[in-house]
């Protein structure tokens, strides 16, 4: 393979990869914890877009309980954005006709 036709694969791969980022961040995941009570949006890229309480779920008297509701939500949305990464970026992967487990 020469140099120049290694160069063009490789920009294409950057340019693939990219728009798969860009797809990714578009996205969102939603979980919910406590039955539903807590719901948050996050990224396809991992950030936090919003939390939502139902109004049942806030006792002041049992603030751990919010809390650790909040934190199971959280880190939930976060497994899925990570699944979903991993899935765009195999798929771009495999536009460019890479093995899996290269990316």
């Amino acid at each position: 393979m020469n140099l120049n036709k290694m160069m063009k694969q490789m920009q294409k791969a950057q340019e693939q990869m990219q728009r798969a980022q860009e797809e990714l961040a578009a996205k969102t995941v939603e979980e919910t914890a406590g039955g539903g009570m807590v719901k948050v949006v996050m990224t396809g890229d991992g950030f936090l877009r919003s939390v939502t309480l139902d109004p049942e779920v806030v006792d002041p008297g049992d603030l751990d309980m919010l809390q650790d509701l909040i934190v199971a939500a959280v880190n939930q949305a976060k497994r899925r954005t990570v699944e979903l990464a991993s899935s765009e970026m195999q798929k771009a992967a495999g536009d460019l006709g890479l093995p899996p487990g290269l990316v």
